[in-house]
């Protein structure tokens, strides 16, 4: 994985969310909060993991909908982050943090109704052996996304010390194949990278994001968006 050391400091951990969804990071946090519910949709009472959880948005966000949920993730202050989050917001008793690795899950085939993983991917070194894992442990569904090779992105990544790994639509394709995943649904978004949205004020960053999903919503938005979002079924056997 890219940044392995890094990711795991204490620091780091500290300062995550407030570097990434604070401005005109807010909005991102937003969207991907809605991707997420979009596609999993009711979780009440829904067993779910949640690979490389961070500091727990996704996770206590799904918590507080009655969902049975695990977060995993190899940095031990991450996952602290997590649990203090969790605890804040009373749902600790849905949901378990655990230290592990997405390469290894330490679950059984079949497990979890649903699988999700939310920026992983562009961290990724070997994504295929990564999505084969997901779907292992997952009954019915695997959520993810990425970030495309053809939009800002690429012209985004040359300014970060890691970069990411960029996917084009044939790569995605052949991971799903290799995973025996079925797409169900895929939304593309953000023609702008994040990186632009958490340098300027919210509500400079709203006007923005107008012109943003306008051009989303032409028959060029898809092909230009810098990130998707894969809504995928466990193929029957």
């Amino acid at each position: 994985m890219k940044g392995q050391e890094w990711y795991q400091t204490d620091t780091v951990a500290e300062e995550y969310e407030a570097k990434r969804f604070s401005r005109g990071g807010r909005l991102i946090d937003r969207r991907e909060k809605e991707a997420v519910l979009d596609a999993i949709g009711p979780v009440e009472d829904k067993n779910v993991l949640e690979v490389a959880c961070g500091t727990g948005r996704f996770t206590v966000m799904l918590a507080e909908r009655d969902a049975d949920i695990v977060g995993l993730d190899i940095s031990g202050p991450m996952l602290q982050q997590g649990r203090e989050k969790a605890q804040a917001a009373g749902v600790d008793d849905h949901v378990e943090f655990m230290r592990g690795d997405a390469a290894r899950l330490p679950f059984p085939d079949n497990h979890f109704d649903t699988v999700l993983a939310m920026r992983f991917f562009h961290l990724a070194d070997t994504p295929a052996a990564f999505l084969a894992e997901m779907r292992r442990v997952a009954k019915e569904q695997v959520f993810f996304d990425t970030f495309n090779r053809f939009s800002t992105r690429s012209l985004y990544n040359w300014a970060l010390p890691m970069g990411s790994r960029l996917y084009s639509r044939w790569e995605i394709d052949r991971l799903l194949d290799g995973a025996d995943l079925e797409l169900a649904e895929e939304s593309h978004d953000w023609v702008l990278p994040y990186g632009f949205y958490r340098k300027i004020p919210n509500e400079l960053a709203a006007s923005f994001r107008s012109i943003d999903t306008a051009i989303g919503g032409t028959p060029l938005g898809d092909k230009v968006a810098s990130v998707s979002y894969w809504n995928t079924h466990v193929s029957p056997q």
